[in-house]
């Protein structure tokens, strides 16, 4: 076991943003758990290596309440910004809670996100992705965060939760700021405002007109006499926005972005079609959405991987660098269609596993199927050095994706 006086905190920079795969093989190299200062200012203990992510993600040792963690903040941050921004309208959703208020938050929603369920979106979906393929055209240069991989789900979970379209790039904008770190906490917390008060108006307008959507079935949903309450309505909302279609919008993109730096594989996939669920689970491994877990935090001292973090602690699992430990995966920074990627850490394990994972993937198998029928040929439109990630540890999603499509 590691005597953790003896081990050194790593001051992580913003080259962390662009490339965090270098520093998780050195840190995976070095040991199992680091102490860290992210870039904002914020003191953890990071934990890279497959096995003891795996581990920590269903350590019920590890704590997610959000109504314990403003001491935290005060004790380890040397600002204002939490690690997901927002007020306390926002935090109080299921990713943040613990058993037994995980349970009764993800109980009410579990029904809405059965397999069966999401497959009957099928049809909408593909209609969607139609559509703003063919505004796209034949031969374009664009953006294909702004005319593709954003719009795509932002649309379907809008339509799920009863949003009209116009407002999504309001959630876009308020997304970008409470996520992806680096912005001022004056406007963070504008965002955060902004977004519970129009969340807020909305389950007024939900419980007083209820229509067919997710969003006035919570509402009036009850689970043995249990309802969600006003806050508790804002926060769910909150998390399904976001949540709902961040990891979709950087599946997609990261994934064209790997194909086109590998375009054996870009090949391999156009030759065998039936290729694409397994390259899908790929880009989830190589360039994982979501490259860091939300934070956790110790209540005790709690042994990971042979070290011991003390009571009081906040834990960054990092799912990026669990999916490319060579422990786990073989040559794990190359990209392989074909190879076995069960177990990746991209919608993580345990009990706060992402609920929307199969509607992702339903909306990746669309949206990259879209792609490869409707463009003989998808480059990039600038040098690959000229591309730029977004700020913050959580997120891993390019601020924009120009290419060209023929």
């Amino acid at each position: 076991m590691q005597d953790n006086a003896t081990v050194e905190r790593e001051q992580i920079g913003e080259e962390f943003v662009h490339d965090p795969h270098a520093l998780n093989r050195r840190l995976r190299a070095e040991g199992p758990v680091r102490p860290v200062t992210l870039p904002r200012g914020l003191q953890a203990w990071v934990v890279t290596r497959y096995a003891d992510v795996r581990a920590a993600l269903a350590d019920g040792r590890l704590h997610k309440d959000s109504r314990q963690i403003d001491d935290l903040f005060e004790r380890h941050s040397t600002n204002s910004e939490r690690f997901i921004g927002g007020g306390e309208s926002l935090i109080g959703h299921m990713l943040n809670s613990d058993p037994p208020d995980h349970e009764r938050l993800r109980r009410l929603v579990n029904k809405a996100f059965t397999a069966r369920r999401i497959e009957q979106l099928r049809p909408r979906i593909e209609e969607i992705a139609a559509g703003l393929l063919a505004d796209i055209g034949a031969k374009a240069d664009v953006d294909l965060l702004d005319a593709f991989a954003f719009p795509l789900p932002i649309t379907v979970i809008c339509e799920l939760l009863g949003i009209p379209a116009e407002d999504r790039d309001d959630f876009r904008t308020w997304s970008n700021i409470l996520i992806s770190g680096g912005v001022e906490p004056g406007v963070v917390q504008q965002a955060a405002v902004d977004m519970a008060g129009y969340l807020s108006n909305m389950i007024v307008t939900k419980r007083a007109e209820p229509g067919e959507d997710m969003m006035s079935a919570l509402v009036t949903a009850a689970d043995a006499g249990d309802r969600l309450s006003h806050d508790e309505l804002i926060a769910m909302a909150f998390l399904l926005l976001v949540a709902g279609h961040e990891t979709t919008v950087n599946l997609i993109a990261n994934g064209v972005l790997a194909l086109i730096d590998n375009p054996d594989q870009f090949a391999a996939l156009r030759a065998d079609r039936a290729l694409l669920p397994g390259a899908i689970e790929e880009f989830l491994r190589f360039e994982s959405p979501v490259k860091n877990a939300t934070l956790r935090y110790t209540i005790e001292p709690t042994d990971i991987g042979g070290v011991v973090v003390p009571a009081g602690e906040f834990i960054v699992l990092a799912l990026g660098s669990a999916n490319r430990d060579p422990g786990r995966y073989a040559d794990p920074d190359s990209l392989d269609i074909r190879r076995d990627t069960g177990g990746h850490m991209a919608f993580g394990h345990g009990i706060h596993y992402c609920l929307g994972a199969p509607l992702a993937r339903l909306e990746a198998e669309i949206a990259f199927n879209g792609l490869l029928d409707a463009y003989d040929r998808i480059e990039l439109a600038v040098p690959v050095e000229d591309l730029r990630w977004r700020p913050g540890v959580i997120i891993r999603g390019l601020e924009r994706f120009p290419v060209h499509l023929a």
